[in-house]
């Protein structure tokens, strides 16, 4: 098998993703894991997106488990670990979803840090911690400004530490 070709066509296959029902995908989706070998961790997380993204959290949960206990690694490891968290959120468990990004965030840094953080968000939404959410929305939000960083920052902090100048009592 030639791995840049199976990249390439795996990419076409998602750009294709809005003009195709959701059977027809997942078809393809299937055809394209049948290449890799058996068992392919790669091929477990590919197929737990496409139940994922045609609105099947339920059959991508098992998947995405799978493919992390088989040893995913690279780029896929940490897009499993955001998609499973969201799937298990949007499943009714914000309290495992936030288990498992606030252990990623503590794993290691990358490109994909906001999403971690924009989806931790929303778990935290989702558990009734919304002044957390806001804060952590507004610190991931705050470096893309072109101008209020530090302001937007600042706030953001604020949300969840007390201001210890409001602490002090008068005339201190």
């Amino acid at each position: 098998m030639d791995e840049a070709d199976w990249a390439r066509r795996l990419a076409e296959t998602w750009e294709s993703f809005d003009q195709r029902t959701e059977t027809e995908f997942r078809a393809l989706i299937d055809q394209l894991v049948a290449e890799l070998p058996e068992g392919s961790p790669v091929g477990t997380y590919e197929r737990a997106s496409a139940f994922d993204a045609t609105d099947r959290p339920d059959l991508a949960v098992p998947l995405y488990e799978e493919a992390l206990a088989a040893g995913l690694a690279g780029e896929r490891r940490r897009a499993a670990v955001i998609q499973l968290a969201s799937s298990v959120r949007n499943l009714g468990r914000p309290e495992q979803s936030i288990s498992l990004l606030t252990a990623e965030l503590a794993a290691g840094s990358d490109h994909r840090d906001d999403a971690v953080r924009a989806f931790l968000a929303l778990a935290l939404m989702d558990a009734g911690r919304a002044r957390e959410a806001t804060s952590l929305a507004l610190t991931a939000l705050a470096p893309h400004l072109t101008q209020y960083q530090r302001s937007v920052a600042n706030y953001a902090r604020l949300l969840v530490e007390p201001d210890p100048a409001a602490a002090k009592p008068a005339g201190s």
